[in-house]
């Protein structure tokens, strides 16, 4: 590898250390969103919850009353309802894995079932942060060598092609 080629090695080493080892402070984001939402939706679900015990109804004899209703309007809100409970549902879940996980994983557990409407917001407003911690060193690792090995390669793509048209050229 020549001297041209380890600078673009070591600056897209770079480049993909800084944008990795932001992955667990974009992980962190989104789980303050999650809290968040679930904040938001477990006053929803509860009031929900207490309306349908003052008439003597669990949530789900509640929800089949919505869904049996012969008026389509109350029918859609006991669709939007059980959709509101599950989102809430899963929110929670999710919560509990993330805070389980360990700082390296996180941004993998926030990938695997993740909310695209707090993601699209968490990422809207993300403030990158600076890497002090252990995952975020990790992850600027991860970064570094994924970039330079990324580099390399390129590098060894465009010099193939360089010395195959030279090869061509030099031909009669």
């Amino acid at each position: 590898m020549g001297p041209i080629a380890r600078i673009v090695a070591i600056v897209a080493g770079l480049a993909g250390g800084a944008v990795f080892s932001q992955a667990p402070e974009f992980a962190q984001q989104y789980r303050q969103r999650i809290g968040g939402a679930i904040d938001e939706l477990r006053v929803i679900v509860e009031d929900f919850s207490e309306q349908a015990a003052a008439h003597h109804l669990d949530r789900q004899q509640a929800l089949n009353a919505y869904a049996q209703s012969p008026d389509d309007f109350l029918r859609d809100r006991g669709v939007s309802m059980r959709s509101t409970i599950s989102r809430y549902e899963t929110l929670l879940s999710q919560q509990l894995n993330l805070g389980a996980a360990a700082p390296v994983a996180k941004p993998f557990v926030l990938l695997r079932d993740v909310d695209q409407g707090v993601l699209a917001n968490t990422w809207r407003d993300f403030v990158p942060g600076v890497p002090v911690s252990f995952a975020g060193l990790v992850w600027g690792a991860i970064g570094f060598i994924g970039g330079s090995v990324i580099a390399a390669l390129l590098g060894l793509g465009v010099r193939r092609t360089v010395r195959t048209r030279r090869v061509h050229r030099q031909m009669p």
